[in-house]
């Protein structure tokens, strides 16, 4: 089987951490398996934008979450953005749709509608976790 190129957004990875046993922990699980996840400089400044939040300390210890986002970061490619995406309707998500493009990726894995009403983006899916599980 051929690696597949997927990038998870933000909260879908914030929802993994808090539980493995949900549909972003499976298809985080699934997507690790099927193929590599992708980031670029970018996205990892926003992962760790977000998993060090104040409001994330009375669930889980800042240091769970930075070991959770160093193991994913650790075990992703990397990938410089060389396409500059300006359609989605929140500015934020255009890094995730630019390194989508960039890396060809297989597809893109979110819960957030302003990605998901893209879909496909550049005949790249954008897809909730539980489709990515159901499809992939």
């Amino acid at each position: 089987m051929i690696n597949q190129f997927w990038i998870i957004d933000t909260n879908t990875l914030v929802s993994a951490l808090f539980s493995m046993n949900s549909s972003p922990g499976k298809a985080l699980i699934k997507a690790r398996e099927t193929g590599t996840l992708l980031v670029s400089p970018e996205t990892s400044d926003e992962y760790f934008a977000v998993f060090t939040r104040p409001k994330f300390d009375k669930y889980l210890s800042l240091h769970t979450r930075i070991a959770f986002l160093e193991n994913i970061l650790t075990h992703s490619l990397s990938i410089k953005l060389t396409e500059t995406v300006t359609i989605c309707r929140d500015p934020k998500d255009n890094m995730f749709l630019s390194l989508a493009l960039s890396a060809s990726a297989d597809g893109v894995i979110t819960g957030d509608k302003d990605l998901l009403i893209l879909n496909p983006f550049n005949n790249i899916p954008i897809v909730s976790p539980a489709e990515f599980i159901a499809r992939f």
